[in-house]
């Protein structure tokens, strides 16, 4: 396909079908979860699914929870303009499962706590808590409105896609189901959601594979095109994408989400083991992996279509989100209910991620706003969890509206999300200003001498207006500091994935000097506050040796970790909670 015309389609019936399902589905387990539980009696069970939740369910889950339509639309076009090196992220999504599962888990499982800024007061004060819960809610209902509305932008301008009828149908389906049926119905709708998401990817990588003729030129291509950039081991902290900003600053970005963020530790710690918690990390670490072969492959394949003809050069997309949906309506457009399935699978991230925000809104304000100021019965809590999800799904919605002002999605949604607050913000917004120079960030070059146009491809919804920053940039420095800050070439060039370490260094750091000079450090901490030897991996592997050898040699306690061998619970769960009918819990 060297000569592209690049016309783009429309919707058809078929492809509304498609998407319809999809909503349907995921307002049909609402329903389920709403009848299966109307005997629910307390908040944690509508928050926290009674804390008897397996492995499997939770690892897709989370999965599915922060890989948006952001990833779906972003991260190919990523590939496309920058090279395939973002592939290092599988190195990052590793070391912060390690983390995560042996340092963060053991300690909030072991607290049995609701909210992760429960920890905050346990550990330091009730104002710790306030503070990092109102943060928290006002970063997420931001953060959820960008989740609603860029998608649906850029599906709209090239699919034709009514946009706020898309936004609202999504919203309005996805605070029903979190309404209706808590965390089961989010965790239960996010595994057909993550099956939805690479069902659409597959489509699009199986028909550019047969359009390209294989998987070898394909990989030529993108060869030729300077796309396999793995070889990039720059030490500079302004270069915007290298093996060391991403596997470093991706694992700080990752590790602000599945160690600290309430939507991802609330699901793993409603597990009913910590066995299960942990297995839930790793099996997750699966579909992050599959979820991102498949978006740079799906980037790979739009550069080798694309490769002599850019529809971003050439203005026939105005912003590199629509790229893929223009790749969509390009090369699927003869195949009714394709695009659309592409399109469900766009929405899939959106609903999958906005559905756990909405529930751990409504769990961190109940456990951290309401619970500890008032005395109202567990039944009473579990509708206000319930009106909380409506009233945040309606705020969202709402946002989804102010969204439209924001701009540049990838970035924006990560920096969004990492902590050490004032700093990042400081950095974020001064990179915004004063954008890092070519040089730093390296688009690949890009061209359109294969275009065949004629006028009658034009499309009703295109700008003539050609992309900000032309994508075809030399090597040579075309930076000017006329009229910029001293702190414009360094300070806010940083890559934006190093605004996470930067700011959680910074917090840490001034936190021990203020311990170190108010006398904080000589506070005796409770053990169950800090990780322990017995919490990690490899004490249990080391007594398990040990074990062995003291089988061997005949000297074997027998009374010794007669507990452990019971099988562990959760330590939040009360049999209390389970059906009178049921005589034992099952581990």
């Amino acid at each position: 396909m060297s000569g592209h015309s690049l016309v783009a389609g429309s919707f058809l019936v078929a492809d509304y079908v498609v998407f319809a399902v999809m909503l349907l589905v995921s307002a049909a387990v609402g329903v389920y979860y709403a009848w299966a539980d109307r005997s629910q009696r307390s908040s944690g069970d509508f928050l926290m699914g009674g804390r008897r939740l397996t492995a499997l369910p939770v690892s897709l889950s989370l999965t599915a929870s922060f890989m948006s339509a952001i990833t779906v639309l972003s991260n190919p076009a990523e590939v496309y303009r920058y090279g395939a090196n973002i592939g290092f992220y599988g190195l990052a999504y590793v070391m912060t499962m390690v983390v995560t599962s042996e340092i963060f888990l053991p300690v909030f499982y072991r607290l049995a706590i609701t909210s992760t800024y429960e920890y905050l007061e346990l550990r330091f004060s009730r104002a710790t808590r306030l503070l990092g819960t109102v943060l928290f809610i006002v970063q997420t209902i931001l953060y959820t409105g960008i989740v609603i509305y860029a998608p649906a932008l850029a599906l709209n301008q090239v699919t034709g896609m009514d946009l706020w009828g898309a936004v609202i149908s999504t919203g309005v389906v996805c605070t029903f189901y979190c309404t209706m049926g808590g965390l089961k119905a989010v965790v239960w709708t996010d595994v057909f959601q993550l099956g939805v998401m690479l069902a659409g990817f597959l489509s699009v990588i199986i028909r550019s594979v047969v359009v390209q003729g294989g998987v070898l030129p394909i990989i030529s291509d993108s060869k030729q095109g300077g796309r396999l950039n793995f070889w990039d081991f720059d030490t500079n902290p302004l270069r915007r994408h290298t093996f060391w900003t991403i596997t470093i600053g991706g694992t700080f970005v990752w590790l602000s989400i599945y160690g600290i963020n309430q939507a991802q530790v609330q699901r793993y710690i409603s597990c009913k083991s910590i066995t299960h918690a942990r297995l839930s990390l790793y099996i997750n670490l699966l579909g992050l992996w599959s979820i991102l072969l498949c978006s740079v492959f799906a980037g790979m394949g739009l550069f080798s279509v694309y490769k002599n003809c850019d529809p971003w050069t050439a203005g026939r997309v105005t912003a590199p989100d629509q790229l893929m949906p223009y790749l969509v309506m390009d090369i699927l457009g003869d195949y009714p209910g394709l695009p659309g399935l592409f399109v469900a699978a766009a929405y899939s991230g959106s609903l999958s991620t906005v559905s756990s925000s909405i529930n751990a809104l409504a769990a961190v304000t109940v456990e951290d706003l309401i619970k500890p100021y008032t005395n109202i019965s567990e039944k009473h809590l579990s509708w206000i969890a319930k009106g909380l999800s409506l009233i945040y799904g309606v705020l969202c919605i709402g946002m989804a509206g102010l969204a439209s002002l924001l701009g540049g999605i990838l970035q924006g949604a990560l920096s969004g999300l990492v902590s050490g607050l004032v700093v990042a913000l400081w950095v974020g917004i001064g990179a915004q200003i004063y954008p890092p120079s070519p040089e730093m960030s390296r688009p690949l070059s890009l061209t359109i001498e294969g275009c065949n146009f004629t006028t009658t491809d034009s499309l009703n919804w295109t700008s003539t207006a050609l992309p900000t920053q032309s994508a075809s940039i030399s090597t040579a420095p075309v930076h000017s500091t006329d009229g910029k800050p001293l702190l414009a070439d360094n300070w806010y060039s940083l890559s934006y994935l190093y605004f996470s370490p930067v700011g959680t260094i910074i917090a840490i750091s001034v936190g021990l000097l203020v311990s170190l000079f108010t006398g904080g450090w000589k506070l005796k901490v409770e053990s169950k506050l800090t990780l322990m030897k017995e919490d990690t991996t490899l004490y249990h592997l080391f007594q398990f040796c040990k074990d062995r050898v003291m089988r061997r040699t005949g000297k074997l306690d027998l009374t010794r970790d007669r507990g452990e061998r019971t099988g562990s619970t959760n330590p939040a769960f009360c049999d209390v909670e389970l059906d009178s009918t049921k005589s034992s819990i099952t581990s």
